[in-house]
């Protein structure tokens, strides 16, 4: 059921990094967005592919892992992603992208999430550094960054709290809290 797909897609930030995905796999992940709807179906999306260590070890340190965890800079080495889908607008096709970039990333997860694996959508980059060390043509605007592995922690969603707080936490056994809001404060109408 698709429920239960989206329920398994959480933005999974800790990984075993020892577990590769290959290649193979990213190309079948990037299909379904390449099958997903496009604005006036002008398809302006491309990907960069990163699954080699060395490769990732440039992608890194690009990116802010988890606003609301002040304490914590990111996964430690051991814990980080096997493999990154960076999503890129292709600024020749369109100057404007809308959100197809949103709707490819959600289509690449749920396909993440449906072969067992997990991953977490960055739109925290230092989009120049990754431009330059991965050597990303000018014309490609650098939208978002997927990360993707085999996920070592707990994600649960729980309804927000009385008072709204909606931000993610980490309890003492560092099981991952997402509270969202309820359905009946989301529905107007």
């Amino acid at each position: 059921m698709l429920k239960d797909i989206v329920k398994k897609n959480r933005s999974y930030r800790r990984f075993d990094e020892s577990r590769p995905i290959e290649r193979k796999t990213l190309i079948e992940l990037i299909d379904l967005a390449r099958l997903s709807p496009s604005a006036a179906n002008l398809q302006p999306l491309k990907y960069a592919i990163s699954n080699a260590p060395d490769v990732n070890d440039k992608v890194f340190p690009t990116l802010a892992w988890a606003g609301y965890l002040k304490d914590w800079d990111g996964p430690s080495e051991g814990e980080r992603p096997s493999a990154y889908i960076i999503i890129l607008g292709d600024t020749a096709i369109s100057k404007n992208v809308g959100c197809d970039h949103g709707i490819a990333a959600q289509s690449i997860l749920l396909g993440v999430a449906e072969i067992g694996l997990g991953g977490c959508m960055i739109g925290s980059v230092d989009r120049d550094a990754l431009r330059l060390s991965l050597a990303i043509p000018a014309g490609l605007e650098i939208l978002l960054v997927l990360a993707i592995g085999v996920p070592v922690e707990k994600v649960v969603i729980e309804d927000a709290g009385l008072d709204g707080a909606i931000k993610y936490y980490r309890d003492a056994d560092q099981i991952h809290h997402v509270p969202k809001r309820p359905i009946k404060d989301i529905v107007i109408g």
